[in-house]
């Protein structure tokens, strides 16, 4: 197969280099659009898995949530790790594969605990994939492109999620649950095909520190990364922000079920062009800011994630509050297309603030906060929370609405860590080598 920067001898070689870099990131957001729908794709399936294998809510929130999330985070840092010792385009299509061969695995389960299995599979898959993928797009551009590729990057968000909702829910009426998993399986085939394409870059090509020689140990990356304030407070705004967006987001297709009446259908296709279309929109408009705040100082990234989050999470609230249908989906189309949007200028941040040597290592600790709590402590918690509330109303139904407003108040608590890490910034990046 023909890699893509094969060009001919007059060839200017910056611009083979900006094709090579746009190319990567083109195909790496594929790859991590279909990492989302394959994870979306079981939220939106959520009430046909719950009737035919009879679970609670809290039972649902841990098959979902937790069981992806223990492997996900356990296998995190190691895989991390690796990304930062091995070739990462061959460690993505690993991943890849065996996250696949497991979505197809979970459409297959006959039992509660096969899909158990299955689900854990599928974690320990998308663990791997991640961590590759953002080191490999930093290696391609240089600091201050950061943010807009990565902003590119987190339309694969929009892309995963409207697939997986969308197509998830016309599958499911029309095959049932089960054909929509071994579908979104196959449909990463192509994918691996164009991985192919995509050349390893040098480490640290385009940062201004030289790499020092020798791989830092695991031990040596967390001290570095637990003495940038900035960066601790980044990953804690983050991981927050995770929890009040797409901590809410997962449970919104059940939400929408019994609270509104809607069908599986119809929920996840109201979900999906919410994700997908208005997600799309909100992140394009997003990346068109990130071209202005590329050729700004640092701390204006801080801003607008901090002003972001906290905006969002009034209609985040107020969508799980009112009675009426129509008014519940205008709040949550003003909250669910931009609950992404927070996520490509903190990825840039994120590789700012570390040596190139430790990128693979400092994207698994935030994958491991964020999943924490995005996959584990948001669904178990939103469940448990729900299964105790409707105990105590009239209208049990109304219990996972209770649940998801309390929850969404926590944008509030994220939008304070970024501005905290406004202060320590300046000095954070000089010691990463990137300023």
């Amino acid at each position: 197969m023909r890699n893509f920067d094969e060009a001919g001898p007059s060839a200017d070689p910056a611009t083979k280099r900006d094709r090579r870099a746009y190319w990567a990131l083109a195909v790496v957001t594929l790859v991590y659009a279909m990492n989302i729908a394959d994870r979306f794709v079981l939220s939106t399936l959520i009430e046909p898995i719950k009737a035919e294998f009879q679970l609670s809510d809290a039972s649902v929130g841990f098959l979902t949530g937790v069981a992806l999330a223990i492997f996900y985070t356990a296998a995190g840092l190691p895989l991390g790790a690796l990304a930062d010792r091995v070739n990462r385009r061959n460690m993505i299509m690993w991943a890849l594969t065996i996250w696949s061969l497991f979505t197809a695995l979970c459409g297959m389960a006959q039992n509660f605990w096969q899909l158990l299995l299955a689900r854990v599979g599928v974690g320990v898959g998308e663990a791997g994939g991640t961590p590759p993928s953002h080191s490999i797009l930093a290696d391609y551009f240089r600091p201050s492109q950061r943010i807009v590729a990565m902003s590119i990057f987190t339309l694969g968000i929009a892309l995963g999620s409207a697939i997986g909702g969308i197509g998830g829910g016309m599958l499911a009426e029309k095959f049932g649950w089960r054909h929509g998993l071994v579908v979104f399986a196959f449909a990463s085939i192509p994918l691996l095909l164009l991985m192919l394409t995509v050349r390893e870059p040098r480490r640290g090509a385009n940062d201004v520190a030289a790499l020092k020689e020798g791989t830092p140990s695991l031990r040596e990356a967390l001290t570095f990364i637990r003495s940038q304030r900035a960066l601790i407070h980044v990953v804690a705004g983050a991981t927050i922000a995770t929890f009040s967006g797409m901590g809410l987001i997962w449970w919104t297709p059940a939400f929408l079920a019994r609270s509104h009446g809607f069908s599986v259908g119809d929920a996840g296709f109201e979900v999906g062009m919410m994700s997908g279309l208005g997600g799309g929109a909100a992140l394009v408009a997003a990346t068109l800011i990130t071209f202005k705040l590329a050729r700004m100082a640092p701390k204006w990234q801080c801003h607008f994630l901090a002003w972001v989050t906290l905006l969002i999470t009034i209609p985040g609230v107020l969508a799980h509050l009112v009675s009426d249908s129509e008014t519940a989906l205008l709040l949550l189309w003003l909250f669910i297309p931009f609950a992404n949007v927070y996520v490509g200028p903190t990825l840039a941040l994120l590789q700012n603030l570390v040596r190139p040597d430790m990128r693979g290592v400092t994207v698994a600790v935030l994958l491991f906060t964020a999943n924490i709590a995005n996959l584990a402590i948001a669904p178990q918690l939103i469940g448990l929370a729900s299964d105790l509330i409707a105990l105590r109303i009239a209208d049990p139904s109304q219990s996972l609405s209770i649940a998801l407003a309390i929850s969404g108040l926590a944008g509030i608590w994220a939008a304070l860590h970024f501005w905290a890490a406004i202060r320590s910034l300046p000095g954070d990046l000089v010691r990463a080598g990137t300023a």
